[in-house]
């Protein structure tokens, strides 16, 4: 099924996404552009997102000269450097009636370049106040939410497990993302080589992917899983689009990263019900509630161990966390609630007296 292609006078706002490979800003993309399509003129523009979004065809750009119906320009939200510079060449060369907006997710120094790119920006958006301390122009703070109904409970543990082929009997505990150092999967899978011996009602899951790049790092930890001879209890299972079905089948979910921007891992958790442990980097100390898991220091096998056996070896707490991720990421991370906080960023850029007849104005 392909997506809607709307009549370009109606497309008030571009989301761009030009990385074909499965990334957290996709997944925003993929989450964002459904819910804001139901009150807003919005597709998203680019590859390796799925069919069954609105997207913007490759010969209907030359629209986009036109201004469109009922709002004085477009709109481009742009989320990574390579979708920032196309919108400025569209609207400052090519002078087509737009107005660009930047999501930040980034908790470090941007380079030079980077801040000469966000400068240009008519509107900044920040995933947290740490990203927003980091750039050197005014922002507004939008913190992430999750599609609540992809991301559910399931009605059985054991049978979201069976689903997938892993052994329904065992507890399950997972760790998803790209397969890296930054990530952390390295610390994940050391915990797991300490903790499974001595819990045999316990099995692991590494889900995400291993660029070329990366494919060694990858190589090394399946051989410390067979060394310890656990290839059967720590599976890795490949990169998957039906990651929430993933998320259903476990009990606890790992976030090992050393750096994060922002870090969706931990929400999508949540919203399954599934308790988490998650270093402390990007927003996770945030997102991790008193009661829904655990916080640890970044890049520490010891806290992490700790943290994990504590929640494996008591099935009371592990239950109880897992109710209450659900109730606070129903209650603080409704996916609603972004889309709501994004539009009214876009409208202030529309109403602004500055906007009308300037190229450009600056947040």
């Amino acid at each position: 099924m392909s997506g809607p292609f709307l009549d370009p006078a109606e497309i008030l706002v571009v989301a761009p996404n030009f990385k074909r490979r499965l990334s957290g800003v996709t997944s925003t993309i993929v989450q964002l552009v459904p819910l804001q399509a139901r009150s807003l003129g919005i597709v998203a523009f680019g590859p390796g997102l799925p069919d069954t979004l609105p997207k913007l065809r490759l010969r209907d750009l030359p629209t986009l000269f036109r201004t469109p119906s009922g709002r004085p320009f477009r709109i481009w939200h742009a989320r990574r450097n390579v979708e920032m510079l196309p919108g400025i060449v569209m609207r400052d060369v090519l002078r087509m009636p737009l107005r660009l907006v930047f999501t930040s997710a980034s908790q470090r120094e941007h380079t030079g370049y980077t801040r000469w790119l966000i400068a240009k920006m008519d509107a900044v958006i920040a995933t947290s106040t740490r990203t927003s301390a980091y750039l050197k122009v005014p922002s507004t703070v939008v913190t992430h939410g999750i599609d609540q109904t992809r991301f559910r409970p399931p009605e059985d543990r054991m049978e979201a497990r069976r689903a997938l082929g892993l052994d329904p009997a065992l507890r399950t505990v997972g760790c998803f993302g790209r397969i890296r150092h930054q990530k952390g999967t390295d610390l994940f899978v050391n915990a797991m080589i300490d903790l499974l011996p001595s819990r045999p009602g316990w099995q692991a899951v590494v889900a995400g992917r291993a660029t070329e790049a990366h494919g060694a790092f990858l190589a090394d930890l399946r051989a410390r899983v067979d060394a310890a001879g656990l290839s059967e209890r720590i599976r890795f299972v490949g990169e998957h689009t039906d990651i929430e079905n993933w998320y259903r089948a476990l009990d606890l979910f790992i976030a090992p990263q050393r750096w994060e921007g922002f870090g969706l891992t931990p929400l999508e958790a949540m919203s399954c019900g599934v308790p988490v442990v998650a270093s402390d980097v990007g927003v996770f100390s945030d997102v991790v509630a008193a009661g829904t898991g655990a916080i640890v220091p970044a890049d520490d096998l010891p806290a992490m161990i700790a943290e994990s056996a504590a929640f494996m070896d008591d099935a009371a707490r592990l239950e109880g966390a897992g109710l209450a991720a659900h109730e606070h990421a129903l209650a603080r991370f409704p996916l609603e609630r972004e889309a709501a906080e994004i539009g009214a960023v876009y409208e202030a850029l529309w109403t602004s007296e500055k906007s009308e007849g300037s190229n450009r104005i600056r947040r």
